[in-house]
């Protein structure tokens, strides 16, 4: 029986520094199945082949525009940022215009690593002070009132169930595994999550869910 191999993560760099981008490449050198490739925004749209897409952070809001680029044209793709670990006000914006990950300069090359696998499966990557920020003013936000109708709002007891499992920290593929069903099965009960609540990624659904008590059977 031959031995299974690992799915290819194909991975465009969209760096506008050559030294800072070849300083990203050599960390997935040595690993068979990162492919790393030098892009730009325009040539991820064009291809819509990857898979990740790592986004170094620019002076102002430049990375915002080209996130806002690559999300109206690919809404699910994955974009990690990349850039200085101490501007939690530059991570908090990322994850609101929805980043999946960000990863600071000064991260191990087994962090950065780990982080593109992480968020490649399904997962959120953030540096944890920053994610207790996040919650801490979803929180307060529904604290003092939240605009959305939820009485309109109606979740079945399967996405529930992958609710309850996504807010436990669950890859896709762990959801998947646990529940019985196949992963892209997941990532659609997810989306559909996404869409009901109205909230862009996976942080601010499983905030909402804490928050507002979705995980509770319904009456």
């Amino acid at each position: 029986m031959k031995p299974s191999r690992r799915r290819i993560i194909r991975v465009a760099v969209v760096e506008s520094d050559p030294v800072r981008f070849v300083g990203l490449r050599s960390i997935f050198s040595s690993e068979s199945d990162i492919q790393v490739r030098a892009a730009t925004v325009r040539s991820v749209v064009q291809s819509q082949t990857d898979d990740v897409i790592v986004l170094a952070v620019d002076r102002g809001t430049v990375f915002l525009n080209a996130m806002a680029a690559l999300k109206s044209q690919q809404p699910s793709i994955c974009i990690i940022v990349t850039g200085p670990e101490n501007r939690d006000e530059d991570i908090l914006r990322s994850v609101a215009a929805g980043a999946k990950g960000y990863v600071g300069e000064e991260a191990s090359p087994a962090e950065f690593k780990k982080a593109v696998r992480e968020v490649h499966a399904g997962s959120v990557w953030l540096p944890r002070r920053v994610l207790a920020v996040f919650i801490e003013r979803s929180t307060y936000a529904a604290r003092i009132g939240h605009s959305r109708k939820e009485t309109s709002m109606k979740i079945s007891d399967r996405e529930r169930e992958v609710l309850r499992l996504l807010v436990a920290g669950c890859s896709n593929k762990e959801i998947a595994e646990e529940l019985g069903i196949i992963e892209r099965t997941v990532k659609a009960h997810v989306a559909q999550l996404l869409r009901k609540i109205g909230v862009p990624n996976r942080i601010a659904l499983s905030v909402h869910a804490v928050t507002h008590s979705l995980l509770e059977p319904q009456q």
